[in-house]
């Protein structure tokens, strides 16, 4: 996801973008994306909220959500994902507080490979980032998806 900042060097950055390849492989349906990195994003989502005109904390959310939020700081990300109930979100697998709270509520929760590769800012694959990375579930339709989706991705 986010934190537009080219200035970073190379690896510092919070910019990594879900691939559109993993989203054609879910097979599900978004109203928003609720952490997009662009003005248009590669969830195909109805709607974006995205840093540079929409923040997606202090936004409405609705409907089924895709969250790829800045894992810099993913606690209140995880929090609101929680509280909307509904929805699969990209988050890295951590010690943090927040994931307990993602652990109970969470559906179904199926981990990507060890060597996934994210987008970078330029649309080029970029390296596989320093840490495992999970999708998360809420709702029967989307747990369905990432049970689905399990088989597909290892």
């Amino acid at each position: 996801m986010t934190r537009m900042n080219n200035a970073v060097p190379k690896g510092t950055s919070d910019e990594h973008y879900t691939p559109k390849s993993l989203f054609e492989l879910l097979n599900v349906h978004f109203d928003l994306d609720v952490a997009s990195p662009h003005e248009r994003p590669n969830s195909n989502s109805d709607m974006w909220l995205c840093q540079c005109c929409r923040d997606g904390l202090t936004h409405e959310w609705y409907g089924n959500v895709w969250m790829n939020p800045p894992y810099s700081g993913p606690t209140p990300w995880v929090q609101r994902f929680v509280e909307h109930g509904q929805g699969i979100a990209l988050l890295p697998v951590t010690r943090g507080k927040w994931w307990d709270l993602i652990w109970d509520a969470a559906d179904a929760i199926v981990p990507l490979p060890y060597n996934y590769k994210f987008e970078r800012p330029d649309g080029l694959p970029s390296k596989p980032i320093v840490f495992r990375t999970a999708l998360y579930a809420i709702g029967q339709n989307n747990a369905e998806a990432l049970k689905k989706l399990e088989t597909k991705v290892r």
